[in-house]
């Protein structure tokens, strides 16, 4: 099949982009900066310069590839998550107009399936882990809210279309080369230097899924039934849990723990609510429809 991958150069890009390879698909990967677009090449998919934003050029790059499916990788997330605050409204436009620009054009020149990144750690369950029906918590504080009601309006947008087969694959924490959560990441980084605390108790739930187990889940999801899944690992752990463990894991000290008052102090609701209110997903459709194996969290196996 000819798949093209928009936002090829974000964390899942080379995993996804050397899986697909692998399976003998003809794979283009969209990217706006040059040094990325050498990295899509040295993996042997056809590298597309391309600003998402801008709508003509879209149509004409879907118009000219043709492809069978489009997956949606659109990001513009920063370096560190530290600089998130200030990164995540061009984030939200890029995946909002940009994408919006990228499915208008997949419609138009007859794509058969859309695969939307969403979100697997800001989902909305009464009680428990999130299942795929369960929404986002779009009633969030400040940024998480925000970016909530980006997602869900990235699902309705796909699994809405008449034109052509919507799936939504709600990713966990990614952690492994290449982004935040890995000995050499940056949010390990923010940890050695001293600047990580668990706000509060900690009672939020984090679901990681390696950047490797996503894209073999993204490739079974180019033939796979429709629809959302939770693209997840199989240990929901609490903030109070697993950043003692990964601060052990890559040697730095062990993180201090403010009370809520301090925490709100220092850094406002919107943080202690990602430190406490985020919760974990489950992840039994995608183990059984996409034939998900997720490995164990490394700082959670010593």
């Amino acid at each position: 099949m000819k798949i093209f991958v928009a936002g090829a150069s974000g964390a899942l890009g080379r995993p996804l982009l050397t899986r697909l390879r692998e399976a003998g698909h003809q794979v283009w990967g969209m990217a706006h900066r040059s040094e990325s677009l050498a990295a899509i090449q040295t993996l042997g998919a056809e590298p597309v310069q391309g600003n998402a934003l801008d709508r003509a050029s879209i149509f004409a790059i879907v118009e000219r590839i043709r492809p069978d499916i489009v997956i949606d990788q659109l990001t513009a997330l920063p370096a560190s998550p530290f600089d998130l605050p200030k990164k995540l409204p061009a984030d939200r436009k890029l995946r909002l107009e940009g994408g919006g620009n990228l499915f208008a054009a997949a419609q138009a020149y007859s794509v058969q399936r859309y695969i939307q990144q969403s979100s697997g750690f800001y989902l909305d369950a009464p009680v428990g882990l999130a299942d795929e029906v369960s929404p986002l918590k779009v009633t969030a504080p400040g940024q998480i809210g925000e970016s909530a009601r980006m997602y869900a309006a990235l699902e309705k947008r796909v699994l809405n279309a008449s034109t052509l087969q919507g799936t939504v694959l709600r990713y966990g924490f990614f952690y492994g080369p290449g982004t935040w959560y890995w000995q050499d990441g940056a949010f390990s980084t923010h940890l050695k230097n001293g600047e990580v605390s668990i706000l509060g108790p900690g009672d939020a739930v984090f679901s990681f899924i390696h950047v490797e187990d996503a894209a073999d889940a993204t490739v079974a999801a180019l033939t796979a039934a429709d629809g959302i899944y939770n693209v997840v690992d199989n240990q929901p752990t609490r903030v109070s849990q697993w950043l003692p463990a990964y601060t052990r894991w890559i040697g730095a000290s062990a993180p201090p723990q403010l009370n809520e008052q301090e925490a709100l102090r220092l850094f406002g609701e919107e943080a202690v609510y990602y430190h406490n209110f985020l919760q974990g997903a489950e992840n039994r459709k995608a183990t059984h429809d996409l034939a998900l194996r997720a490995r164990r969290l490394p700082w959670m196996s010593e």
